[in-house]
């Protein structure tokens, strides 16, 4: 017994020794508070992404104290107006100035010479013997300047040649002349007519008698 007890005495020592190293070994692994505080460190050390002046985190590492001072992004200014829409919105009043220029540099600069309301008249209207009637006609224009032509036609078969009356800028009235002579007895009664040629074409007319025993 005791032979055998001192080949088996050693190995209950042994065992013993085995079981403490392996208890100490279960004993001593991390605790709980040391694997919280290790991934956490570990996101801190991970460089915030930066997104136009406001730090964003992200992973399971923020906490509740960062969600807090986190910044919200100002909201976006609306855009400036295209400025191709700009340009529309001036460009009727534009047009409409324009318009209105271009007709009154029309009216003063390009409408041309028009005759408007003819009047002959024949003094005296009652001519005696060897008598010269003064026969005078008032042509009213619209005062654009230009060369009036025209042509008297008498009743006793004969006309004028073309002649012109030159209208200035401005001049709404002209006044055109015919003298007319009578000789020898006899009665008549003659009639003395304005053709207007140029501008817009117009005619007048007025009579006059001639008497001579």
């Amino acid at each position: 017994m005791t032979a055998r007890n001192e080949q088996h005495g050693p190995a209950p020592a042994d065992a013993e020794y085995s079981a403490t190293v392996l208890a100490s070994h279960w004993i001593q692994r991390p605790g709980a508070d040391e694997t919280l505080v290790e991934p956490a460190a570990e996101q801190r050390s991970t460089p915030p992404d930066r997104v136009e002046g406001t730090v964003l985190r992200f992973g399971p590492g923020v906490t509740a104290t960062i969600a807090h001072r986190t910044h919200r992004m100002p909201a976006a200014a609306p855009p400036p107006a295209p400025r191709r829409r700009r340009l529309r919105r001036h460009a009727l009043p534009v047009l409409v100035v324009l318009c209105v220029l271009a007709l009154l540099a029309w009216q003063r600069l390009g409408q041309p010479l028009r005759v408007g309301a003819i009047t002959v008249t024949a003094r005296p209207t009652a001519l005696g013997c060897d008598g010269t009637a003064r026969i005078v006609a008032l042509v009213t224009t619209n005062g654009r300047p230009g060369t009036l032509s025209y042509r008297w036609v008498r009743s006793d078969g004969t006309t004028s040649g073309v002649l012109e009356e030159v209208m200035v800028r401005g001049q709404k009235r002209a006044r055109l002349h015919l003298r007319w002579t009578f000789q020898g007895p006899g009665q008549h009664t003659a009639r003395a007519e304005l053709r207007i040629l140029s501008a817009n074409q117009r005619t007048a007319s007025t009579r006059f008698t001639y008497a001579c025993p």
